[in-house]
């Protein structure tokens, strides 16, 4: 799995917010490393003049073989919350779409003889379930 880290002008990346990044992704989701492909992490601190307002943002995309692109968007405080949280938001999108892509691979539709058609109504029966007649 590939991991992109990307930082707008507001940003200083160094060595260590990659590092920090790497390792928040892999403990999030390293349980489904064979299935996605490549991750993409944009970093950007939209209000960058005020510090304590909440504008730092961690967007995540995971790019799943066989399925759109998951993509979580976190803001906080600061830049680690923002990317921890963001994190943990991805584990839970992948979950839900990578199971129920596993559901769809376990349900086979029935096939057509074993289909019970004995016990169907007649159309003018299916009119007229509502009155009793």
């Amino acid at each position: 799995m590939q991991i992109n880290v990307n930082t707008d002008r507001t940003i200083d990346k160094h060595q260590g917010l990659d590092e920090h990044v790497e390792a928040v992704v892999q403990n999030s989701i390293g349980r489904f490393g064979e299935q996605i492909s490549r991750i993409d992490v944009h970093l950007s601190n939209e209000n960058s003049q005020k510090q304590l307002d909440g504008g730092n943002r961690c967007m995540m995309e995971a790019h799943v073989a066989g399925y759109a692109p998951v993509v979580v968007s976190e803001h906080a405080i600061n830049l680690h919350q923002a990317i921890t949280n963001a994190g943990n938001k991805l584990k839970r999108a992948l979950d839900s779409a990578l199971g129920r892509l596993a559901d769809k691979g376990r349900r086979e539709p029935l096939p057509l003889d074993v289909i019970d058609t004995d016990n169907e109504l007649e159309p003018e029966q299916e009119k007229n379930l509502t009155t009793g007649m």
